[in-house]
């Protein structure tokens, strides 16, 4: 018996001595478990932090340091200002623009060389059949003008690089004969010419419209004018007074109204006038419909109201009516000779300046396409370009 006790309690120290064994080993065991799970944790952290880096990051960077260094310099620059915009086709809608347009320098002297410059506004379906003319007319007169055209949207007017038309197209809309979208077109043409700050005076010409004189008579004239030539005055038969909607009071009556002629030379000043009427606009949008031509009886309208002192009261585009009808006679290639020209220099008579003068007209209309070939041959003798 005493045996088998003895073999007992050895054994039972023996299951101590185990026991002990396994709970020694347990703890180390778990330790470095958790010691290799906490390493592969921290490394997938490691590749994710720079595979992030590499693909997230990395584009980004380049990018920031650019977007901080134009900043600073538009803001320390006077020239980003003054640049005129390098591309015409802008994104802007026509509220944007007309915002924008409107901009105007509350103090007078400029704080930089500025060359006036005439804008030179060309509303057209399409083409410019009489490109070619006018390339000859601003030859060598760069820094002088610039040059706007709106054609239909469809319309894209593929001039060749060396062209003075070549990418000056405008964001266009669709524009219907007499009815408020003539008018938009005018406005938007005249928005993005304000857009550049050099632009001093600017003139409205159709397709079909050509130059009377060379480039520095006319830039004389027009520079040196006290008066904006924008046509107006009170026609009191059916296709004037006829034409006016009491509806439109109390902003303009009957008194008021005026007719002229769509195509103007109007100076910034009153360019930005055009621009920022709200009074008059919906007006002639909703009371001026065809049998009312609004582009004859808007802008007239309005300017003679708010600056008669500023108009000359007359257009710088000459037209024939004589042949009768609902518009002037059109010139084609039989038309043009030395004899046509005659008619429209002599026996003029208007006021310049309040002055006597018998130089009226800068430019005249409507030349068919096919006048092209003898205007070239005929512009440096009689029209001296």
């Amino acid at each position: 018996m005493q045996g088998v006790a003895k073999v007992m309690e050895e054994s039972k120290d023996l299951g101590q001595t185990v026991r002990t064994g396994i709970l020694r080993t347990l703890p180390l065991r778990v330790l470095q478990f958790l010691l290799l799970f906490f390493i592969l944790c921290l490394g997938f952290a490691i590749i994710s932090m720079n595979t992030f880096r590499f693909f997230s990051v990395q584009p980004i960077a380049p990018v920031a340091p650019s977007i901080f260094v134009t900043c600073v310099e538009e803001a320390d620059s006077i020239e980003s200002w003054i640049r005129p915009p390098s591309n015409l086709m802008h994104t802007m809608n026509d509220t944007e623009l007309l915002w924008r347009a409107s901009f105007v320098p509350q103090i007078a002297d400029y704080p930089f060389e500025r060359v006036p410059k005439i804008a030179f506004m060309f509303l057209t379906k399409g083409p410019l059949p009489l490109a070619p003319l006018w390339e000859r007319f601003f030859e060598r007169h760069e820094r002088l003008y610039s040059i706007y055209i709106h054609t239909l949207p469809s319309y894209y007017g593929d001039y060749p690089s060396s062209s003075v038309f070549h990418k000056r197209q405008i964001p266009s809309q669709e524009v219907e004969w007499g009815k408020i979208s003539m008018c938009d077109a005018e406005r938007r043409l005249l928005a993005n010419a304000l857009l550049d700050i050099s632009n001093e005076w600017f003139i409205l010409l159709s397709e079909s419209c050509i130059p009377l004189h060379n480039f520095s008579t006319i830039y004389r004239y027009i520079s040196r004018s006290q008066h904006s030539f924008v046509g107006s005055f009170d026609d009191p038969g059916p296709y004037g007074r006829g034409r006016y909607d009491q509806r439109m009071e109390p902003e303009v009556t009957l008194s008021q109204w005026r007719k002229g002629s769509q195509w103007f030379e109007v100076n910034r000043k009153l360019a930005i006038n055009i621009l920022e009427d709200i009074t008059y606009y919906p007006k002639f949008r909703d009371f001026c419909q065809p049998a009312c031509y609004v582009d004859e009886h808007y802008f007239p309208t309005m300017l003679t109201i708010q600056v008669p002192q500023l108009l000359a009261n007359r257009s710088l585009t000459w037209t024939d009516w004589s042949r009768g009808g609902a518009h002037p006679a059109t010139f084609g290639k039989s038309d043009i000779n030395e004899e046509l020209f005659k008619k429209n220099f002599e026996g003029q008579f208007c006021l310049y300046n309040n002055q006597p003068s018998s130089w009226c007209y800068l430019f005249a209309r409507k030349f068919a396409p096919s006048a092209l070939e003898p205007l070239l041959e005929l512009a440096s003798t009689v029209l001296g370009y």
